[in-house]
This record gives structure tokens, C-alpha cells and sequence, in this order.
């Protein structure tokens, strides 16, 4: 019972004092209740007397005059009776579960002292990393430095604007690697070179980013090998992230994803959607077995040669018709030029049913809805028949010398010469016979 009215005066204690209660409103002739017994102090060593050490104080108020070293201390003190009360208490008792409760929030409690994050500043640049101070309370992320959980509600933690890297304020200091983007900005390009291994013998059995020693029994840390770059690394620099591997895409066609390191992780992620493949240097023959991707080097050649009739046009101007492809802004500057996610759209189908709807959509524009558009087409000066033709057109062929657009039945069985060429040297034979002409 002694415990029971401890507990009671505990929670009578934290109540609000606005709410009374039963026994201490005014009795109706006007008495006031009497004071509750005084109850004797409980012995040092009694068990259920350290609850109320551990559990009656409020350590979430700081005292006055104290410093934060005094405070850190005496949240010590109060953790290790709560850990000693839990061990001597009966297991599942409800003096058990309190006591636990209780340890909760002043372990909670000593975290926020011992990270406090009102004063950090908003940017932190480190090793060309650029750290903004997050705002959000409930995601629960991983640090990249010590590989532990970010608990965002009472720690402070920073991303890279630049590689998304993340880690905890306190950690900021000893950040070791620079940033992923600074590489991606001076040196855009990828290993072409599938898993190029060399030996762990190689990296004096040490981790190629961190230098840690590792070795493939795991002592005293596993050496994880990244597909992508073919070093090791240790488990804190090797999270086993998984990632499409652009030289088995070039060479196998081969997209599963594979483990990576987590700086070649972060490279490639930024790395996905920068056209810097050119698959006919690289691989010409990948076209040979890819079916597709002829596919969308013909829908890219179109999409070039309808971009001369946009530029100049005033309607599709006003319409922004380019901007259907301003995700992928190399369509309309070469036929050449790849990225990693554009191979990967490919292999899913997702790009070839994208590209065909907007190409549909500009050649509906050029040969239906605009007028000025239509009178830019070409007539045939070989069979002289009435039906306009442009140079997208799947059934045309186009002079390399003039540009004109003639029939592609009609372009190669015609042996002379194109009329359009023909013309035009006649016109710089006469211009050139009358500079002579005159005195």
C-alpha cells in the first residue's frame, strides 16, 4: 500500500492544478478538506523507495544556477537508479512498466542535451559539400558518416544539396569525402570497363575510399566489392546498394540491378539522366540486336528535322511544342547522345510509346494544323505529282547536297543528277559569266 500512495501523490503532483479533483473541491458547508497524512521517507535501500529518485524529479527542468554539465550529469545519475530499480522490480509488474516509461524520457532527454540544434547554422560547406539543416522532424534517415539512425524529432541533422549526403551535426566535422558533384561537374563520364578487378592485394587490404582494413573472412570488416568501380570496401563505405551498372548496359544489354559502393551509388544517381554515351563509338553493334533503339534513332532523326519548322514558326512558338521534350533536351540537338536512363527506358518500352505520341503530335502540327508549316513542304520536281512532302516523311528521300525532298522510288531510280542541284549550278555559271562580262 506504501507504494500505491507514493505513486498517487506522484501523479497528483504532475496534475494540473486547475483540474480538481473529487477530494479536493469544497465540501458543500463550506469545510475544507483535510490534508492528507504525512507518510515516513522511505529507506536508501528499499527498492520501491528509488522510484521516486528516479521517477518523482523532474529532470526535464533545468535547475537554476546549474550548468549543462550538471545537467548531463544528474540525467546520468537518475539513468542508472532507473537501470537498477528495472532489474530489481518483478518482471511485468506496473512499477516495472513506469520505471521503464521513465527511463524512455530521460534517455530522451539526455540526447537533446547533448545535441542541441536550436543555435546550428542553416548552411555548412565541407569539402565542397554544401550542408543545408533540415527541417523535418519525423523522417527517420541513416547517417552516411557513422552509419547509425538519424532520429530527426530530437537530433540535428544535414543533406548535400549538391550528392544528397546526410549526416548528423555532430558528425559534420569529421566528414572525409568530397562531394559526389564536384566529380560529376569536372569529370562527366563513366567506367566503360565491366568490373574492372584488380586484386584486394592491390588495396593493401584497406578500403579503397576510408582505408579501413578489411579482408574477405570479415576480420576485422568484410570487403565488399562494388560492380561498378571493381575496388572494396568496407561495410560502412558498402551498404550493398543496388544500381544499373552503365558498362553491362552498353556491352550485355544487361540492366539487373548490382551491389555498389555507396560513392558510386551517389555518382550514378547524379550521372542517370547526363547524356554523355555514344553508343556508335562505344558499341555500333549494339544496333544489330536492339531492335528499339533503330527505332528511336529514326523517331530522333525526324524529331531534328521538324525542329527548323518550329523555330521559325510563330504558332508553335506561342504553343512551346519543344517543351514536350524538355526532359530530354539532347533529342533535339543530335541523334547521337544517350543516357543511362534513356537505355533504361528503352529495355522497359517506356520511351519508344513516349517519343512516338510526341511525334505524332508535331507532325499533326506541321502537316494539318499549321498553315505555315504546310507551304514550307516540297513537291517532287521528278514525277511533278501534286502531293506535298516533307523530309520526316517515312516514304521521301532527301538530296545530301540541297536538302530538297523528292520520292524515294523516284530518287533512286532517276539516274541524272538532282534538278534542284542542276539548277542551282546553272544559276552560279551564269552569275559567274556576268562578273566576267563586265568591264
Amino acid at each position: 500500500m506504501a507504494y500505491d500512495e507514493r505513486l498517487a501523490r506522484f501523479r497528483q503532483a504532475h496534475l494540473n492544478p486547475f483540474n480538481k479533483g473529487p477530494e479536493q473541491q469544497e465540501r458543500p458547508d463550506g469545510g475544507v478538506p483535510p490534508a492528507p497524512a504525512p507518510h515516513p521517507d522511505p529507506s536508501p535501500g528499499d527498492p520501491e523507495g528509488a522510484l521516486d529518485l528516479g521517477l518523482a524529479e523532474d529532470h526535464f527542468s533545468r535547475p537554476v544556477g546549474l550548468f549543462l554539465a550538471s545537467d548531463v550529469q544528474q540525467l546520468r545519475q537518475a539513468i542508472e537508479e532507473c537501470k537498477r530499480l528495472i532489474l530489481a522490480l518483478p518482471e511485468h509488474s506496473e512499477r516495472q512498466k513506469d520505471a521503464v516509461v521513465r527511463l524512455i524520457h530521460l534517455r530522451l532527454k539526455l540526447q537533446e542535451l547533448k545535441d542541441p540544434g536550436e543555435d546550428e547554422p542553416n548552411i555548412r560547406v565541407v569539402l565542397e559539400h554544401r550542408f543545408y539543416k533540415e527541417k523535418s522532424k519525423s523522417v527517420k534517415q541513416t547517417c552516411d558518416k557513422c552509419s547509425t539512425i538519424i532520429w530527426g524529432l530530437i537530433q540535428t541533422w544535414y543533406t548535400c544539396t549538391g550528392c544528397y549526403y546526410r549526416c548528423h551535426s555532430k558528425c559534420l566535422p569529421l566528414v572525409s569525402k568530397v562531394c559526389v558533384r564536384a566529380k560529376v561537374s569536372h569529370q562527366a563520364e563513366y567506367q566503360l570497363s565491366i568490373c574492372p578487378e584488380s586484386g584486394l592485394d592491390s588495396q593493401d587490404y584497406r578500403c579503397a575510399e576510408c582505408r579501413a582494413p578489411v579482408s574477405l573472412r570479415g576480420v576485422p570488416s568484410e570487403a565488399r566489392q562494388c560492380d561498378y568501380t571493381g575496388l572494396y570496401y568496407c561495410s560502412s563505405c558498402h551498404w550493398n546498394d543496388l544500381a544499373v551498372v552503365p558498362a553491362r548496359a552498353i556491352h550485355n544489354w544487361d540492366f539487373e540491378p548490382r551491389k555498389v559502393s555507396r560513392c558510386s551509388m551517389r555518382y550514378l544517381a547524379l550521372m542517370v539522366s547526363r547524356p554523355v554515351l555514344k553508343l556508335r563509338e562505344i558499341n555500333p553493334l549494339l544496333f544489330n540486336y536492339v531492335e528499339e533503339l533503330v527505332e528511336i534513332r529514326k523517331l530522333r532523326q525526324d524529331i531534328l528535322l521538324m525542329k527548323p519548322y518550329f523555330i521559325t514558326c510563330k504558332e508553335a512558338m506561342e504553343a512551346r511544342l519543344l517543351l514536350q521534350l524538355q526532359d530530354r533536351q539532347h533529342f533535339v540537338e543530335n541523334d547521337e547522345m544517350y543516357s543511362l536512363q534513356d537505355l533504361m527506358d528503352i529495355e522497359a518500352g517506356r520511351l519508344s510509346c513516349s517519343l512516338t505520341e510526341i511525334h505524332t503530335l508535331f507532325a499533326k502540327h506541321i502537316k494539318l494544323d499549321c498553315e505555315r508549316c504546310q507551304a514550307k513542304g516540297f513537291v517532287c520536281e521528278l514525277c511533278k505529282e501534286g502531293d506535298v512532302l516533307f523530309p520526316f516523311d517515312s516514304h521521301t528521300s532527301v538530296c545530301t547536297d540541297c536538302s530538297a525532298v523528292f520520292h524515294r522510288d523516284c530518287y533512286y531510280d532517276n539516274s541524272t543528277t538532282c534538278p534542284k542541284c542542276a539548277r542551282l549550278s546553272l544559276r552560279k555559271q551564269s552569275l559567274f559569266q556576268d562578273t566576267e562580262a563586265e568591264p
